[in-house]
């Protein structure tokens, strides 16, 4: 709700730009807005430890061979914050998948337009389409274990790359 009242034609954000011709809510923007904020703390989650962890003495040793900022971030830093970014965006991917309550509001649901999953399945379940309620379900977790799949083969790949153990 808070989302609607920011980004509403006639919300905070929606009413400077309006005159403009940009609706951010109910279309498939606001779903993206919606989702962004919902997946956010997965990619700081899995980047925040990577961070702490990361060695000044690396970037310092960077420097003295000449590296410009820019060279130490592409050569020194990327390469460790890649897997975490990767997890991070699976993670959050992984969790849009199956929104409900934080999109509702805000996709406005035009058919075509800005339908999500789960409400589909609840649209299907009032109608007593039970088939077709469990169809989309079907569809939503095989991409939730294709998912979780990935994450795991992207998280050994990621202790791999570092030499650290998993257990």
């Amino acid at each position: 709700i808070a989302l609607c009242a920011i980004f509403a034609p006639n919300g905070w954000i929606g009413q400077l730009l309006t005159p403009f011709g940009i609706q951010l809510a109910y279309n498939p923007i606001g779903v993206v807005i919606a989702l962004t904020f919902i997946g956010l703390p997965f990619v700081v989650r899995t980047l925040q430890p990577v961070l702490r962890e990361a060695e000044t003495e690396q970037e310092e040793a960077a420097a003295s061979l000449g590296a410009d900022r820019w060279q130490t971030f592409l050569r020194v830093l990327w390469p460790t914050l890649v897997p975490a970014l990767l997890t991070g965006f699976a993670l959050a991917f992984a969790r849009a998948v199956g929104e409900y309550g934080s999109v509702i509001f805000i996709a406005g649901n035009l058919p075509m337009v800005s339908e999500i999953a789960p409400l589909m399945i609840m649209s299907h379940l009032e109608e007593y389409d039970y088939a077709g309620a469990s169809a989309i379900a079907v569809v939503m977790l095989l991409i939730s274990f294709i998912l979780l799949l990935l994450i795991n083969k992207l998280q050994a790949w990621s202790w791999s790359r570092i030499g650290g153990s998993r257990i």
